[in-house]
């Protein structure tokens, strides 16, 4: 039994103007010690799904349709008491913006061992000592747990989310941009310390992020998100070696790698696609070099080991990565 399996989950929010569905029909799966990187860019529904996960969502947001199971329990189906004791416990969230995350008034210790308390009670003085050991995992200072989070910089407010975030031991960790804002040498460190509390906890972890190259450090596995869906799903080192569908191909063009031949980077045309509106076919349409008429038609999926993804030329993949290499092929568009 997977640790969580998503089943044709769509979500969706009432604006005043109509309906918008940020997240329609995903699918996927995440196993015991897993890394998954959620990627694609702002704007593609990855930061709505992981909510719709955690019922984070705002009062306007609903999950539609599907099923979020988690270690077998359906999520969508649970009452908001029962979430409630699951969040931290079993599933622990590092929000988007540390520098933002901690309450100003409040000492970071006092903070870390709320949640111990409320779902674990004992005393304050136990809680405290799990607030040191996390942050001995870390590598913050215990004596720090007795300062506001001002006197923090922003890669230890960021360490500090962390420790919150193992507080309860959960199976699984979301993490939502957790570097950003942070220099390249804090951000390594600390997806360092993350992978290697992830191995002594035996934990799985959720990654979102814009950064391929944080996903190819990190993670195990690769959702490739587009217009409110995946649209291709695998094994990190299949997809990001061999993608198989164009804007995958167009996101690898987009960033720097340390090794091999030096590459001029090519950004991908245009914007991602308004959600708001009806889509048919492919989301990727309107900014695909290789589009053709059919691509506007219903596409089916196609399997591959370990994965899938969605691109109605699946049969011609080996040619369009070749022209995909190419900056004069994304240029023209």
């Amino acid at each position: 039994m997977a640790l969580l399996e998503l089943k044709n989950v769509s979500v969706e929010y009432k604006l005043s103007e109509g309906k918008l569905r940020a997240v329609d029909n995903v699918s996927m799966k995440l196993e015991n010690g897993d890394v998954l990187g959620l990627v694609g860019e702002s704007g593609c529904g990855k930061s709505t799904l992981i909510k719709g996960i955690i019922n984070l969502l705002p009062s306007n947001g609903k999950v539609l349709d599907g099923n979020i199971l988690f270690n077998g329990s359906d999520l969508t189906q649970i009452s908001v008491e029962e979430m409630r004791k699951k969040r931290w416990k079993e599933i622990s969230l590092i929000t988007q913006s540390a520098m933002n995350s901690l309450n100003p008034v409040y000492k970071v210790g006092t903070q870390i061992i709320e949640p111990i308390l409320e779902h674990n009670g004992g005393t304050k003085a136990e809680a405290m000592e799990k607030a040191k050991e996390l942050f001995d995992l870390v590598g913050l200072e215990r004596g720090r747990l007795d300062d506001y989070p001002h006197s923090y910089s922003g890669g230890m407010k960021q360490r500090a989310i962390i420790a919150m975030s193992l507080a309860l031991d959960p199976k699984l960790i979301i993490a939502d941009e957790p570097t950003t804002a942070l220099d390249v040498i804090v951000q390594s460190q600390i997806l360092e310390r993350i992978n290697a509390l992830l191995d002594q906890y035996d934990g799985s972890m959720i990654l979102v992020t814009h950064d391929i190259s944080v996903v190819a450090q990190t993670c195990t596995k690769v959702a490739v998100m587009y217009g409110g869906k995946i649209i291709e799903y695998g094994d990190v080192v299949q997809v990001l070696k061999r993608p198989n569908h164009p804007y995958t191909m167009g996101l690898k063009n987009a960033f720097p790698s340390l090794v091999g031949e030096k590459k001029e980077l090519v950004s991908i045309q245009g914007t991602p696609p308004d959600l708001s509106k009806e889509i048919s076919g492919c989301r990727f349409y309107e900014r695909c070099p290789f589009r053709q008429d059919k691509c506007k038609e219903e596409l089916e999926i196609t399997n591959v080991e370990n994965g899938y993804f969605y691109c109605a030329r699946s049969n011609e993949r080996d040619e369009l990565r070749k022209l995909a290499d190419i900056a004069d092929t994304w240029e023209r568009m």
